[in-house]
């Protein structure tokens, strides 16, 4: 999951000098923060600094990062009449600077470890543009896909192609494996899920460069599992709600899993830590395929040697099995 954040102080520090939408569009700075857990924690692989909303600025929704806020869209898109207006999405005009983020990252690490992409998932994107931000229950969203189908497809179809280009711009650029973020598709019934979005993930996953390991992730998603699995990926995020194992015979043992550790153990002391750790590689019963992550970021209460010594523990449990 997303390694940079506020419980690293050097983050801190640089988010005193950039507002987060300036610190993600400065290429030498967006670097040196996807660089920095790789340096302080030891991780086995740099996941790009960037936001999964940039590439939806083009569509003029008024994209903004208030502070204490999060992102905010001031000209949110509800309506089929509306989606009708939006224009395809420029990304190589729009993004340039995470492509050049990514070449940084790639020199910097000089192979020492590989470098995972990423972007937002059609739905969790399309829902930020549709709600105008995060929502508990997104109604807008949920209005526009059941009274309004084809203006929702047509959304849909314009963040699948310029999701698609962004992804492939990454892989381009040298990130050897892409996370997809699907961070908010918990909300749908499975139904829902196989009408309004499985065909659109999977358009998306099949429009990437051949041969690049694709990482697909949601929160929420016990029920959605299976579903998410057709979809596509080569490796399906687990969030903290289900049982590692259960949830990797649910999807089946032919493909990757990751995770899938509760943000909040890292709260607790180290011995708790170590317990849960052992419990989830137990889970995973020495299976090949097996990323061990968080079930979603790290919390920006986190104490940094708190998830320092989680990477250790990993490492010292794994090299034993």
């Amino acid at each position: 999951m997303r390694q940079a954040g506020r419980y690293l102080p050097e983050y801190r520090a640089m988010r005193e000098r950039y507002g987060f939408l300036q610190l993600a569009r400065n290429p030498e700075a967006a670097a040196e923060v996807t660089l920095q857990p790789v340096d302080r924690l030891g991780v086995d692989a740099a996941i790009l600094f960037a936001d999964i909303l940039l590439i939806v600025e083009p569509l003029g929704v008024g994209l903004e990062f208030a502070k204490g806020e999060g992102p905010v869209i001031h000209r949110p898109v509800r309506t089929e009449a509306q989606v009708a207006r939006l224009g395809a999405i420029d990304v190589d005009g729009a993004v340039p600077f995470v492509f050049e983020a990514v070449r940084r990252v790639k020199q910097a690490l000089g192979g020492k470890v590989p470098l995972i992409g990423f972007a937002g998932a059609p739905f969790t994107v399309a829902s930020y543009v549709v709600e105008g931000g995060p929502s508990r229950d997104y109604l807008h969203t949920k209005r526009l896909m059941f009274e309004e189908p084809d203006g929702w497809a047509r959304l849909m179809g314009i963040l699948v192609d310029a999701t698609a280009r962004y992804l492939n711009g990454q892989i381009a650029a040298g990130a050897e494996a892409v996370q997809i973020f699907d961070s908010w598709v918990g909300v749908l019934a499975p139904d829902d899920y196989r009408a309004f979005v499985m065909p659109h993930t999977q358009a998306l996953i099949r429009a990437l460069t051949r041969g690049t390991p694709v990482i697909h992730f949601g929160t929420g998603t016990a029920a959605l599992l299976p579903h998410m699995r057709a979809a596509g990926g080569d490796v399906i995020g687990l969030d903290w709600r289900v049982d590692l194992d259960t949830a990797w015979a649910t999807v089946g043992h032919d493909v990757a899993v990751q995770g899938n550790l509760d943000p909040a153990v890292l709260l607790s002391k180290p011995a708790h830590i170590r317990r849960r750790v052992k419990d989830i590689l137990d889970r995973a019963g020495g299976r090949p395929g097996h990323i061990f992550n968080l079930g979603h970021g790290v919390l920006p209460q986190t104490p940094v040697d708190h998830v320092k010594a989680l990477v250790e523990m990993v490492h010292e449990m794994s090299a034993r099995r």
